[in-house]
């Protein structure tokens, strides 16, 4: 997204500049997390939409140039970048890095997602709820992971 600064004072729109924020599909985990005794559900359908968009905010902050603690004014979807749909268990597999050796923990499991431990324990435990991955052991308090093979 690119954001723009709105002085409240003369109106007056500052350049905009890129966030270097990206959006990534694991994010979602988290708000999966909450609905993951529904996702089996045959019904439901699950799609990310990844959009490019203008973020306008008002300097109205507390901090020196206003700009910590101010508010959102608004956000102009510009494009659409990509979509992912979800429909079954198995369309969560494409969520998981290829190059993941298998068994992996949810420290490996980070680092070829490139994400916080956190988010990945968050990932995993989204996934193993769907059974799309299977517990096989432990190394010392981890879990041990690997995808389920296809009945």
């Amino acid at each position: 997204k690119h954001v723009f600064w709105i002085d409240e004072e003369t109106g007056e729109i500052s350049g905009g500049r890129k966030s270097p924020l990206k959006g990534s599909p694991y994010l979602a985990f988290k708000e999966l997390y909450r609905i993951k005794a529904y996702l089996q559900d045959p019904n439901l359908t699950i799609r990310l939409t990844f959009l490019n968009m203008e973020e306008y905010k008002l300097l109205n902050g507390w901090s020196r140039d206003k700009k910590r603690g101010s508010s959102r004014y608004d956000r102009i979807p510009v494009s659409i970048e990509r979509e992912m749909e979800f429909t079954c268990a198995q369309d969560y597999v494409q969520l998981i890095p290829y190059d993941l050796p298998e068994p992996f923990t949810t420290k490996t499991l980070a680092k070829a997602m490139r994400r916080s431990q956190t988010q990945a324990q968050c990932a995993a435990n989204v996934l193993y709820s769907m059974g799309v991955l299977e517990r096989v052991g432990k190394e010392k308090n981890a879990y041990l992971y690997v995808k389920k093979q296809e009945e």
